[in-house]
């Protein structure tokens, strides 16, 4: 809760503070993530990754509802299609961006991977899997391993939760003045982005109180996974014409979301299903309050489907 007011506290300041803070912070998750797989990687009798070795409880639902929780990893380019007005050049930067994003995450992760498995056998990676690149390379770092990835994990949530607050907020704020979503100022002074800063915190400071990481993580890759599929099909009933696009890429993509997303539910049935009931319920209220705060739109207040850019 601490961790969220600060980001709150940043949110409040100038871009050019915000793009500072968490540039710095991107910069010592990604050295440290990186100096720790290299040296788990270096310690390592063999660089391999043994993929022979399975449990007896293995499944393909198991491995989509993993795929699915490590779609997270791969969700940061979002942050920047979110803050797609605030990048200076968006239609030449924003490709680029995500592209840069999305390949830095293969790269890294796959380090992390061989790191990890080059050190630790199937069992220990399940045993420490809070802190498994601690783990691979506590031979070469002794304990000091374990308390870098605690201060690692700290500045990495830290600059992941000022730059989602920074995205989401503004994503509201333009959904709010599109007149999509229901606002109210409840008497604050500042903009409708200031406001929405508000609500992003106040709903994560709900999530952290009332629900562990583990089920945040999960609600996260339902709605986002939902979310998801909803815009694709979005784009193919009403932009698809206006945007010119090849119907199979959206197409494919939702495929691969539902796959990806049956597999995360049925783990999810069978282990945890207070989180889908919780899923279930939250997207039912959105979409029922949704329907009835569009319905009661003036005429004037629909948006065209046309778009110039």
């Amino acid at each position: 809760m601490g961790l969220l007011l600060a980001a709150f506290l940043i949110n409040l300041s100038v871009n050019a503070v915000i793009e500072g803070v968490a540039s710095v912070l991107g910069f010592i998750k990604i050295g440290g993530i990186v100096l720790f797989g290299v040296v788990g990687v270096l310690v390592a009798d063999a660089v391999e990754v043994n993929i022979s070795v399975t449990e007896s409880d293995a499944s393909l639902t198991g491995f989509l509802g993993a795929t699915a929780l490590g779609i997270l990893a791969f969700k940061g380019f979002t942050t920047i299609t979110n803050s797609g007005s605030e990048l200076k050049d968006p239609h030449r930067n924003l490709g680029r961006a995500i592209m840069i994003s999305i390949a830095l995450c293969v790269v890294i992760y796959a380090l992390v991977g061989f790191a990890v498995a080059s050190n630790l056998s199937l069992q220990e990676i399940i045993a420490t899997r809070n802190y498994s690149l601690a783990a691979a390379a506590r031979p070469a770092l002794g304990e000091y391993a374990v308390w870098f990835t605690v201060i690692l994990a700290i500045l990495a949530t830290a600059g992941g939760i000022i730059a989602s607050i920074f995205a989401v907020s503004r994503m509201l704020a333009m959904l709010t003045e599109m007149k999509l979503v229901p606002h109210s100022h409840f008497h604050m002074p500042g903009s409708i982005q200031k406001h929405t800063l508000v609500y992003t915190v106040v709903l994560g400071l709900l999530l952290t109180v009332f629900f562990d990481l583990t089920r945040i993580a999960a609600l996260g890759i339902i709605f986002y996974l939902i979310m998801d599929i909803a815009i694709h099909w979005g784009v193919l009933r009403h932009l698809r014409k206006d945007l010119d696009i090849n119907p199979v890429i959206p197409v494919t993509a939702i495929v691969l979301n539902l796959v990806i997303l049956g597999g995360f539910f049925w783990v999810k049935m069978t282990s945890d299903p207070f989180v889908l009931i919780v899923a279930v319920v939250f997207m039912a209220v959105i979409l029922i309050g949704e329907f009835f705060f569009l319905r009661q739109r003036p005429d004037e207040d629909q948006p065209e489907h046309s778009h110039s850019g």
